[in-house]
């Protein structure tokens, strides 16, 4: 099940809860061209959704990092009206 995002982006729940992982500073990402997520150090179960918010331009890595390496995730101004649009619908 997806909730409701802008024209043209649509989410799924399970985007929905990394995106507020990441938010509560439990995110890391890899540097990469497809970066990987990993969520309290564990690494996502969906990478492909991960792909998709990175992508999407609703997360990236706090600083430069090299091929691989896992640094701390946050969400770029994108990611952060998103999850404000999110509680204020709720």
């Amino acid at each position: 099940m997806s909730t409701p995002t802008p024209p043209g982006l649509s989410l799924s729940r399970r985007e929905w809860a990394m995106l507020k992982a990441i938010a509560a500073g439990r995110g890391e990402i890899t540097g990469s061209s497809e970066p990987d997520l990993f969520i309290d150090s564990l690494a996502c179960c969906d990478q492909h959704a991960a792909h998709h918010l990175a992508r999407a331009g609703l997360v990236h890595a706090t600083r430069a990092a090299e091929m691989g390496q896992r640094v701390p995730a946050e969400l770029t101004a994108a990611g952060h009206a998103l999850l404000r649009d999110l509680e204020t619908a709720a």
